[in-house]
């Protein structure tokens, strides 16, 4: 049995949790998300939990047990509390700029570039260098931060570059003098 998988999920008091065969819809106070569970697992209310379960030991359905609960429970704890990824922007002249609802970079390049938020997602600059990436669905979250910190992924010699907040850059020796 799936460590993961057998354990219930409970449904908040302010949570409303409706299941139509596979899928699996999720609706709270941040918004609403629908989730469609792989085949061989099924799906039950029971009181204030959600049990996944599955048919059989074989290796697809074990596969697919965990990772149905924790797709379950991520849309929960998505529309009552949210995510948020932070970035950090490190070097000199590296910075940005909210232009609405968008962000422009500076980031050495010959040119501005522009980021506009995917459908569901809000940006939030906290200062030039310091931007959050706010959002109830936690894949679009890591998703977007992710091809952020793409623009400019940090470098190994100075530690330029955006990076997630946090993050440790291993730095490498330059080249030794005379």
């Amino acid at each position: 049995m799936s460590r993961i998988g057998k354990q219930p999920i409970v449904i908040p008091a302010n949570v409303e949790v409706k299941i139509d065969g596979q899928q699996v819809d999720v609706k709270g106070p941040k918004g609403s998300m629908t989730v469609v569970i792989p085949s061989p697992i099924s799906v039950a209310v029971e009181g204030n939990e959600i049990l996944v379960t599955r048919p059989n030991d074989e290796k697809v359905s074990r596969e697919r047990h965990g990772l149905s609960r924790t797709l379950i429970y991520n849309n929960i704890v998505g529309v009552t509390e949210g995510y948020s990824k932070g970035l950090e922007i490190v070097g000199t002249g590296y910075r940005a700029v909210a232009k609405g609802k968008s962000i422009e970079f500076a980031l050495g390049y010959s040119h501005p570039i522009l980021v506009d938020p995917p459908a569901g997602i809000e940006f939030k600059l906290d200062s030039p260098t310091k931007l959050t990436v706010i959002g109830i669905d936690k894949q679009l979250v890591g998703e977007t931060a992710a091809n952020i910190r793409k623009l400019r992924k940090p470098e190994p010699y100075k530690g330029k570059g955006i990076r997630y907040a946090g993050e440790v850059v291993r730095r490498k020796v330059g080249k030794a003098g005379k």
